[in-house]
C-alpha cells in the first residue's frame, strides 16, 4: 500500500504561543493510505528511517472510512518520531494524525514552559479534531475524525491519558515536588525546575497555563488508546480521575527501561485503570524502542537513542507492537460501533 502524506500548522486561537505574540501553533503531520497511482517521493535526510511518501496524493477509496489514530510524541520530539507506527497503522487500515507540541518539540527551541505545561498537550490533539476541516480538505468523508483513538509515548503516553480522562493534581518538576538531589527535569531539558519560579513571576501566559493545570481534558471521541512507556510524569494524576477512565488502554513498556521503569510507572498506572492491559517487552528494552530506526546519521549523533541489546531488530518490535494496536483499535472500534447501534 502507498503511503500518502500531508503536513501544515493550525493556529489555536483560544490560547497564546509561549512569547504572547499570537495563537499556539500545532504543526501536524498526516499519513493515510494513498491511491494506488500516486507517486512518491524519496525519503528527506534524517536521523530517523523513514518510508517514501507521496505527498499531498488522492486518497485511496475504501469501503467506509478510515479509522483515525491520534499521535502523540516524547518528550523533546516531534510527530516525525512516530512515523514508524504511523506507517505501519496505514498498513493495516487506520489514518494516522500526529502533532508537534508547540515548545516541547524538536522542531522548533525548547522552551521550558512547553516542559513545564504538559496538559497543554491534549488540546492540541482535541483542536485539530475540532477544526478537521481545516486539513482534511479532500480527504473529507474518506477519515473518520468522530470516532477516534490515540497512541502516545513517554510525555505523549501523558497527553493522551488526559483525553480519556486522567486529571493532574500536580506538575513532576514543580518545585514543591522537588526532592534534594533528585532530577530537576527531564533529559532534554535537565534544569527545567529552576525556570519555574521566574516565569510564574514574568510571563502571563506561563500563569494561565499553570492555573490549567487540574483542568479535566477529557475527550469522549477517543475510544481506546495505546500508552507507551508512560514517564514518571503520570504519577502526578489524581487517583480518583484514572478510576473514572471508561476507555480501554493498552500500556507497553520495555523490561528495562531506566527513564519509565515498569514498576514506577506503568505498573502503578495499570493498578489504578478499571479497562487497561500492561505488557512488559521483554530482551533488554529500553526507552528508546519506541523511537524510530536510526539512519548513519541518527547513529552519529544520538546513537543512545537507536542502540538495542544484540539480538533485538527494532523493526520486528515495532511490528509486534503495530500489530497490537490494531487488535486494539479494531476490537474497541466494534465495540464503540454496536453501542450506537
Amino acid at each position: 500500500m502507498k503511503l500518502g502524506f500531508r503536513d501544515g500548522v493550525l493556529y489555536d486561537s483560544k490560547r497564546s504561543n509561549w512569547d504572547a505574540a499570537g495563537s499556539r501553533p500545532i504543526s501536524w503531520s498526516l499519513w493515510y493510505p494513498a491511491a494506488d497511482d500516486a507517486q512518491s517521493d524519496v525519503p528527506e535526510r534524517s536521523w530517523f528511517q523513514k518510508a517514501a511518501v507521496a505527498r499531498n496524493a488522492p486518497i485511496r477509496p475504501g469501503a467506509r472510512p478510515y479509522p483515525l489514530v491520534l499521535l502523540s510524541h516524547g518528550t523533546g520530539g516531534s510527530a516525525a518520531g512516530l512515523e514508524w507506527l504511523a506507517r505501519r497503522l496505514v498498513d493495516r487500515g487506520f489514518a494516522a494524525l500526529g502533532v508537534s507540541h508547540h515548545g516541547n518539540t524538536g522542531i522548533e527551541p525548547y522552551r521550558a514552559e512547553g516542559f513545564a505545561c504538559l496538559w497543554e498537550r491534549a488540546p492540541d490533539l482535541s483542536t485539530m479534531l475540532d477544526h478537521c476541516d481545516a486539513w482534511l480538505s479532500d480527504l473529507s468523508g474518506h477519515i473518520d475524525t468522530n470516532s477516534v483513538f490515540a497512541a502516545g509515548f513517554s510525555a505523549g503516553a501523558y497527553s493522551v491519558m488526559l483525553l480519556l480522562g486522567a486529571v493532574a493534581q500536580f506538575s513532576q518538576f514543580e518545585p514543591s515536588r522537588m526532592k534534594p538531589g533528585g532530577a530537576r527535569g527531564p533529559r532534554e531539558f535537565p534544569d527545567l525546575a529552576d525556570h519555574i519560579p521566574a516565569l510564574l513571576r514574568t510571563s502571563d501566559v506561563f500563569r494561565d497555563s499553570w492555573s490549567r493545570m487540574s483542568k479535566s481534558y477529557r475527550d469522549d471521541r477517543i475510544k481506546a488508546a495505546l500508552i507507551c512507556a508512560p514517564g514518571r510524569s503520570i504519577l502526578g494524576f489524581s487517583e480518583e480521575s484514572l478510576k473514572a477512565v471508561d476507555a480501554p488502554a493498552l500500556i507497553l513498556v520495555g523490561d528495562a527501561d531506566r527513564a519509565a521503569p515498569a514498576e514506577e510507572c506503568s505498573s502503578w498506572l495499570h493498578a489504578r485503570l478499571r479497562r487497561s492491559a500492561l505488557k512488559i517487552l521483554g530482551g533488554g528494552l529500553g526507552h528508546y524502542v519506541f523511537v524510530p530506526e536510526g539512519t548513519a546519521l541518527g547513529l552519529a549523533f544520538a546513537a543512545e537513542l537507536f542502540t538495542d541489546p544484540p539480538g533485538i531488530e527494532r523493526a520486528a518490535v515495532h511490528e509486534e507492537i503495530a500489530d497490537q494496536a490494531a487488535a486494539l483499535f479494531q476490537d474497541s472500534g466494534i465495540i464503540a460501533e454496536k453501542a450506537t447501534n
